[in-house]
């Protein structure tokens, strides 16, 4: 066979399978036992169980997220708020500083300004195109620089190359959360950053029926990051990794389909009278869709939007609508629609939400596998409904 590299595609169905097959079952098995033989292992996170994330499920899938990134190595765990606490807490010491992005998932915003102040690191929120705000806010005690690689809600996409560039420069550990984009459309090693982290529960998956997280970077940091979640104990179980690993395996052709699926509805919202403004990388007056066509393969298959009736017309509209679920999700086959305000980051206060740019009427959009078509003509009657 050719020393040439393999597409993604096919990464996504051979990366990291074992070999030989496991008895020949050319689908994984799953491994639903706790406790595995020892084998005289030296080291206690090298022990076989379950806890310490090794089993055969978590291996394939390891080797399999990071064939998909560029990564030397990657962890999987038991949700993505896991992969983040477990990231940032393994990179951080007390008394540390840590850089974030401005407008994040409401999770890890409260996670940064909770549970991590309780435990003696502090930070300072920074605009992802504002390198003065990076400069001005560093510290000498300033050790990650956290992003996302398109954010939420409001489907930004940062200075991305810059905001790696910079952290290399200052020596600091840069993290991001790619859950958005995939690796179909973005792998975030290949400019610079330390450290990719997922939602598995999202496009990974793709099927709405387990909750995952993922964390892909250099085996250095993945084995740091490996020692705390075994403290932790944030590991996932045998069958989800089993989900997880099939659903990998078609990401490239749903994102596909929701990369034009979506880039079709925001189109047409953006055309229709009853709608305000519309948040979506793909389209050409968005600010900041050059840099997005720069980094990504495809926009995505996530988008915001606000009415001109305010947050009673997104009520409306919320309840009219037949085909998208209205659920605080996404990456779906399904469409998924929810109110930001009134779910992802409700635990932020309305200024918290204020300052992000975050208006209480905002409607998110995950669009999903169902024909574009049908989709623009349910919109369409919500539209009339709100």
């Amino acid at each position: 066979m050719s020393d040439k590299p393999q597409r993604l595609e096919t990464d996504l169905v051979h990366a990291g399978e074992p070999r030989p097959r496991i008895e020949g079952a050319v689908t994984l098995p799953i491994f639903q036992s706790s406790t595995f033989e020892f084998g005289g292992e030296s080291e206690y996170d090298h022990i076989r169980y379950l806890r310490l994330s090794n089993t055969p499920n978590h291996q394939a899938l390891h080797r399999k997220l990071a064939a998909l990134e560029g990564g030397q190595a990657a962890l999987v765990s038991a949700s993505g708020m896991a992969a983040i606490a477990t990231t940032l807490l393994a990179c951080l010491d007390a008394g540390d500083h840590l850089l974030a992005q401005d407008c994040l998932y409401g999770g890890t915003h409260g996670l940064i300004t909770g549970e991590m102040v309780r435990l003696g690191l502090s930070y300072d929120f920074i605009r992802g195109d504002d390198p003065d705000s990076w400069r001005r806010c560093l510290k000498p005690n300033t050790r990650v620089l956290y992003v996302e690689s398109i954010t939420n809600p409001l489907m930004q996409v940062a200075d991305l190359e810059a905001l790696a560039r910079f952290a290399r420069e200052h020596g600091l550990i840069s993290v991001i959360d790619n859950t958005f984009p995939t690796p179909v459309n973005f792998r975030p090693l290949e400019w610079g950053f330390d450290l990719s982290v997922h939602s598995g529960t999202k496009y990974l998956n793709g099927h709405s029926d387990i909750v995952a997280g993922a964390v892909i970077g250099s085996r250095g940091h993945i084995r740091k990051i490996h020692h705390t979640a075994n403290h932790l104990g944030g590991s996932l179980d045998s069958h989800a990794a089993f989900l997880l690993h099939r659903g990998i395996k078609t990401l490239a052709l749903r994102v596909e389909a929701q990369n034009r699926g979506a880039l079709r509805l925001a189109e047409f919202l953006q055309a229709h009278p009853g709608v305000a403004r519309v948040n979506y990388p793909g389209l050409k007056d968005h600010p900041d869709h050059q840099r997005a066509c720069r980094l990504f393969s495809g926009f995505g298959g996530m988008l915001s939007f606000e009415l001109h009736g305010g947050t009673e017309a997104a009520e409306r509209f919320l309840k009219a609508l037949r085909l998208p679920v209205n659920a605080p999700s996404l990456g779906g086959v399904e469409s998924l629609v929810t109110r930001p305000a009134a779910t992802s980051h409700v635990g932020l206060s309305r200024e918290e939400r204020r300052r992000a740019g975050i208006s209480e009427s905002l409607i998110r959009l995950s669009v999903g596998l169902e024909a574009p078509d049908d989709l623009i003509r349910d919109l369409e009657s919500a539209l009339e409904a709100a």
